[in-house]
């Protein structure tokens, strides 16, 4: 029976003289594969052709280093090393030559695309005869190469093993879908003996030191060094200074769940007011999130004691399980030396990002506010419009002034004042996105990356204080900028430019009701970008589970955010327009913005201190939108080169994508490391010997 039978179940090919050998076979079949797509073939062929190294008779092909270059996964979160995948060469190099050709490797890939590809591997390293079934001679043999004289012993003559295999001279064989369930159980079966084969005393107990031996060979790779140096603690939990069975058991459960610890302690923190959690609190996510209890209190002690150190008692941020769930981490202490360095220029590198930063915010408001300064034009014409002076009711709505705009000023007519809005808007928008930043980082809790609503509304607030500096001196001039294409055509008046307003106000005129651009520009930003945090955290799930927000989802918080910041800020908009718009023969004049508060509301109503409202939020939604999607993605794209970022937890959860082949491949390397940690450092022993010269091996 050809294996490659169940490799390419899909394959067809024409009949041809049979081939003499199974590698024939292989090549013949791929060869007229219909089901690989060609631009797929095109790939393999590109990553092939790439890392082939060495060539025969003019034809190329991969050595073992090669091979591994071509296949390992880049970015790997897991502490298998790049030699371990050289035990995949044996799998690939059909023909036991020493090398792999292209129709090998073209069969390897084909092989990998199954969904079981990781438990066939595995299957196939054990099926060393290629016959499709493993006898108990080939599982001991391959266990027994591969496995140091150091290691734990296995009875091979337990009754578990006769379950599988039956008796040594016996007829039992392992097909496929029998190995894969004797796999899944084995690691259980190794515990049970190696904690067996270590109690001396059969007393239920071993010491710290030989549990740590036990979790070494079946688990070392999982687990960072951290918490492998810290195995011995585990006697801690308990007294008497020994380890039982139970908690032997339960480690062992921990480290074979970790995607589901992680899953919960991810779930768990994100949903926590403080962005920590408890013993308490993780036992009751994980129950609420199952249909049955996944995890013992003693599971979560056990998974505690390691993320705390010792203290199991506290309560935790995610980056604490950091040591726990990566097992590349490495201790903040081991990267001190180099950041101590670097810790004499901290002040120097905090004001070149916060300059960076604010040229970025430039940028990105300048594009927002030209893409929505026409709905500016129009909230300002409504909302300097009188309601009380006869005449001077030119427009009904928002719709009816920019109808009346274009057909009486044209296009460009929505464009006027636009020029001193851009020269104005960068450094306004630039130090409310920076000043907010710098708040917000400072008050941020560097753990867990939480920061208090009471510190983003002052975040917030301050940011929209400290752009009144540059908002009141714009706003002035654009105002009347805008307004002059109205006033030219009631009064014949002709229109006056920036400079000829800038003179003609002075400097202390360019803040003339900058009392009210606070009472505007404090309340907004303080609505506003706790509202954009809020909605990007807590309704599309930012940073959950690794998620980064798309396109639209960013827009969307952006946008979204800027509706309710606009509408509740308008009357404080429409008294800043009224004391900065310079007012024509019978209309009131106001002395200041309480003078002015009063007589709006007297004369015209409390209606009338929201006019302007639905073309604010027109305009104030889809700028800060725009605004705000601009500046997070070049923070992404053009991140400030000495950034300090808040530590993450990176895992093979969270981390991008791999090439699902390269996934497969990896975990086909689990599931033998499961076995043993030995396997593939001592693959050579076993492998069959490389030839001595490529040429004499194709002769």
């Amino acid at each position: 029976m050809s294996p490659l039978s169940s490799v390419l179940p899909s394959v067809h090919c024409e009949a041809q003289d049979a081939p003499s050998s199974l590698t024939g076979s292989a090549l013949n079949s791929v060869r007229n594969a219909v089901s690989i797509p060609e631009n797929e073939l095109k790939r393999w062929r590109r990553l092939f052709d790439t890392n082939a190294k060495v060539v025969v008779n003019g034809e190329k092909f991969l050595d073992t280093e090669n091979f591994v270059n071509a296949i390992a996964p880049r970015g790997d979160l897991t502490k298998i090393g790049r030699p371990q995948f050289a035990m995949l060469f044996r799998v690939a190099d059909a023909s036991k030559r020493g090398l792999v050709s292209w129709e090998d490797f073209t069969v390897f890939q084909t092989l990998l695309k199954r969904p079981d590809a990781d438990h066939w591997i595995a299957f196939q390293y054990f099926d060393v005869d290629n016959t499709g079934a493993i006898s108990f001679d080939d599982f001991k043999n391959v266990f027994t190469a591969n496995v140091g004289s150091s290691a734990i012993p296995f009875d091979f003559n337990s009754d578990w093993v006769k379950l599988y295999l039956g008796k040594k001279n016996g007829a039992h064989v392992l097909r496929y879908n029998e190995f894969t369930q004797l796999m899944k159980g084995f690691q259980g079966e190794r515990l049970r003996q190696a904690f067996k084969y270590l109690d001396a005393d059969q007393d239920g107990f071993i010491k710290p030191d030989q549990f740590k031996q036990i979790i070494l060979e079946l688990a070392g790779h999982k687990l960072s060094d951290a918490v492998v140096e810290r195995l011995p603690t585990l006697c801690t939990l308990t007294l008497g200074g020994r380890i039982s069975y139970s908690e032997v058991i339960a480690f062992h459960n921990v480290v074979r769940e970790m995607d589901m610890v992680e899953r919960i302690i991810r779930e768990a923190t994100a949903k926590s007011k403080d962005g920590r959690i408890d013993q308490s609190d993780f036992l009751n996510h994980a129950a609420a999130t199952a249909r049955y209890s996944l995890f013992t209190p003693m599971e979560a002690s056990i998974i505690f004691h390691f993320a705390s150190r010792g203290n199991g008692d506290k309560r935790l941020a995610l980056v604490d399980f950091a040591q726990l769930l990566d097992p590349r981490w490495r201790a903040p202490n081991e990267e001190s030396e180099a950041k101590a360095v670097s810790s004499s220029t901290s002040i120097l590198t905090g004001i070149a990002q916060s300059a960076y930063n604010f040229v970025q915010g430039g940028f990105a408001g300048a594009l927002g506010a030209t893409i929505v300064y026409p709905i500016d034009l129009v909230k300002t014409r409504m909302q300097n419009q009188r309601s009380t002076v006869v005449g001077q009711m030119l427009y009904k709505n928002s719709l009816d002034c920019a109808r009346r705009i274009l057909r009486s000023e044209g296009f460009l007519g929505f464009y006027r004042g636009l020029g001193p809005q851009l020269i104005g808007v960068a450094p306004e928008k630039a130090i409310k996105l920076t000043v907010n930043d710098f708040v917000r980082g400072r008050a941020m809790d560097p753990e867990t990356g939480r920061i208090k609503l009471t510190w983003e509304l002052i975040a917030g607030g301050t940011a929209g204080g400290c752009q009144v500096v540059f908002t009141n001196p714009l706003e002035i001039v654009k105002i009347r900028l805008q307004i002059q294409g109205e006033a030219a055509k009631l009064e014949g008046a002709a229109p006056k430019g920036a400079v000829h307003i800038v003179r003609q106000l002075g400097l202390m005129g360019l803040y003339r009701g900058a009392s009210a651009c606070l009472l505007r520009d404090i309340p907004f930003s303080a609505i506003y970008f706790p509202a954009y945090s809020h909605l990007k955290k807590d309704v599309f799930q930012e940073g959950y589970n690794g998620k980064q927000l798309s396109f639209f989802e960013t827009l969307g918080s952006a946008a979204i955010a800027g509706m309710p910041a606009a509408y509740l800020t308008t009357p404080a908009d429409v008294v800043k327009t009224r004391l900065q718009v310079e007012a024509r023969k019978g209309q009131a004049h106001y002395k200041g913005l309480a003078d002015a508060f009063v007589k709006i509301y007297r004369e015209e109503g409390f209606r009338a201190l929201f006019k302007g409202g639905p073309a604010r939020i027109l305009r104030s939604s889809p700028q800060f939108g725009f605004t705000l999607l601009a500046y997070e993605y070049l923070h992404k794209y053009l991140p400030f080169p000495w950034e300090e970022k808040p530590p993450q937890v990176q895992t093979a959860l969270t981390s991008r994508q791999d090439d699902m082949s390269r996934i497969r491949a990896r975990n086909a390397l689990k599931i033998l490391l499961d076995v043993h940690g030995d396997f593939g450092h001592r693959a050579a022993n076993f492998s069959p010997p490389l030839v001595r010269s490529p040429s004499s091996s194709l002769a």
